[in-house]
């Protein structure tokens, strides 16, 4: 049904990129890293398919020291990065992850992260268990699926 309500809304959506038990995973993409930078981010969207919230509680690469759960928060005038320790997903509405908002960031980048390559990720959920899938890397000035316009504020560090 909900295939079908996309469909008259003018929106077509492919399969999931990825799915485990009743977690799905579209529109993933990983930012390239930009000079010497050792961070970049993941963003996409989870929908769970069946009826029973779910939590995004972990994510890892290989290419990254760490994976972390983050979320963007205004202190004043400052948008600053703050971990989170899970991610819900609520059945019947899709959980984005998007610049400016929840993100996967990746730290201690072990390699740079180049446009038009791929980056394995893992993504492990409190019910439907755990995911891994090669995410594309795309450019900031790239034709991005949530959002194309550039980051208010991205630090290079924590």
């Amino acid at each position: 049904a909900a295939v079908l309500l996309l469909a008259l809304a003018g929106v077509v959506r492919a399969g999931p990129m990825a799915s485990v038990g009743e977690v799905a995973v579209h529109d993933a993409w990983a930012r390239a890293s930009i000079g010497r930078m050792r961070t970049s981010a993941v963003y996409l969207t989870l929908e769970v398919t069946g009826e029973q919230v779910d939590r995004l509680i972990a994510a890892a690469s290989p290419v990254a020291k760490t994976a972390g759960l983050h979320s963007h928060v205004m202190d004043g005038e400052v948008a600053r990065m703050r971990p989170v320790a899970a991610i819900e997903i609520a059945p019947g509405a899709p959980t984005v992850l998007e610049r400016g908002g929840l993100h996967i960031m990746l730290t201690g980048l072990k390699q740079p992260l180049v446009e038009g390559e791929t980056v394995p990720l893992s993504l492990t959920f409190e019910r439907a268990g755990t995911v891994e899938f090669e995410v594309p890397i795309k450019g900031m000035a790239s034709s991005m699926s949530h959002d194309a316009r550039p980051p208010a504020h991205e630090p290079a560090t924590h």
